[in-house]
């Protein structure tokens, strides 16, 4: 049976914990930062655990990370 492919996007943008948890970065740090509070854009920057659901999804997508 041939290799499965890793999605480009996705081995760029998650990383699996050694635990086989996913670990992802949190939304809305990128633009429109001014109207933000400095407290919730230090929060913004720390990583998180994707959801179950959505880290059984992405294990899909990099399956050899």
């Amino acid at each position: 049976m041939a290799k499965q492919k890793t999605h480009s996007s996705s081995k760029k943008r998650f990383k699996v914990t050694g635990t086989g948890k996913v670990k992802r970065a949190q939304a809305y740090k990128k633009h429109i930062l001014t109207k933000k509070t400095t407290k919730r854009k230090r929060q913004l920057r720390k990583n998180v655990l994707a959801s179950d659901p959505d880290a059984k999804r992405i294990k899909r997508l990099i399956p050899y990370k």
